[in-house]
């Protein structure tokens, strides 16, 4: 698909959704929840992952599987309860087509808040990577011309439901990521994080090119790799304001409770067992109360780690976000 459309967000929060005046009403923050507010954005959405295995000699094997970066273009609204963004993807790739092919993308996000929570839904489907670097081992590859083995058919897949519980009323989702709101002061908080996840990665075929197959390790020729996984991850958010430059920071770290599976020939092995999870949210903006500028990025980083086989994907966002309040 050269041209998808989505909503990536719609919130409708009724009275009982809202936070309580205490939060809303915070010497800390200055809301603009009465004014419509129009923003745009601009940014790219990308999932590039890597398997670390043994060959048959016993020498460590770490391919890189890269996707081929669209940009994507967004507008939105909000007023009250309601918001909602639409977003498409501008035409072409970033990188080039001959060497990394083409990637098609769908991303789909739901928000809403609690009184004293905020919630999270998003779900990534991204087809077509290329293992950077193969002509090392491929005889059929060019380090000049096609350096890179290209599987139009390798997919990722990430579904999440994630909520964030803060220890300081002051800390708002919404005051953080400076469109509706936007803090005056310092505040900082320690937070709780629960986590649902389904991801993984799979192919047609397999997802290990033949060429660096390990006949001592079946796992290698491996279709699919997939888990689930929940836990409660600890961590810490800053905000701060300088002038009119508004900044902050999340980060999380803690273990989740992983089913872990992978498919040979349609056939299941399945695990249980525990994998690191670290979240990463950072924004820096020039906010007034008549508009705004942000640049925001969100790391999620995901593995799944069996004997002799470990896949690690960061599913990552960057964008540029620039708003009117009326």
């Amino acid at each position: 698909m050269n041209f998808f459309l989505s909503i990536l967000f719609i919130a409708t929060n009724f009275a009982f959704f809202a936070q309580n005046k205490k939060s809303i009403d915070s010497a800390a923050i200055q809301n603009f929840r009465l004014k419509k507010v129009w923003y745009t954005d601009i940014g790219f959405n990308t999932a590039p992952f890597s398997l670390k295995f043994k060959d048959s000699l016993g020498n460590k094997e770490h391919l890189f599987y890269r996707n081929n970066i669209r940009s994507v273009f967004g507008i939105g609204f909000s007023y009250k309860w309601f918001s909602l963004r639409l977003a498409m993807n501008l035409p072409g790739h970033i990188k080039p087509v001959s060497k990394f092919g083409e990637t098609k993308y769908v991303d789909l996000g739901f928000e809403f808040k609690t009184k004293r929570h905020f919630y999270d839904i998003d779900f990534h489907n991204y087809r077509g990577y290329a293992i950077k670097n193969a002509f090392f081992w491929n005889d059929s590859l060019d380090k000049d011309i096609n350096p890179h083995f290209i599987t139009q058919e390798v997919n990722a897949l990430s579904l999440s439901v994630n909520t964030w519980r803060f220890f300081n009323n002051s800390i708002n989702m919404n005051a953080l990521r400076g469109k509706t709101a936007m803090y005056l002061k310092e505040e900082k908080s320690f937070y709780l994080k629960t986590t649902f996840n389904l991801h993984g990665v799979g192919n047609n075929g397999t997802l290990i090119p033949i060429e660096k197959f390990n006949p001592k390790n079946t796992k290698t020729s491996a279709s699919t790799i997939s888990a689930f996984d929940f836990g409660v991850i600890p961590g810490y958010v800053y905000v701060n304001r300088f002038k009119n430059w508004q900044y902050s920071g999340m980060i999380g770290l803690g273990p989740v409770i992983q089913s872990k599976f992978y498919y040979i020939d349609g056939i299941q092995r399945a695990y249980l067992g525990l994998a690191p999870r670290i979240d990463i949210r950072l924004l820096v903006g020039y906010n007034v109360p008549r508009w705004f500028l942000n640049f925001i990025t969100e790391f999620d980083n995901k593995s799944i780690k069996f004997s002799d086989l470990k896949y690690q994907q960061t599913f990552y966002l960057i964008k540029l976000i620039g708003g009117i309040r009326f």
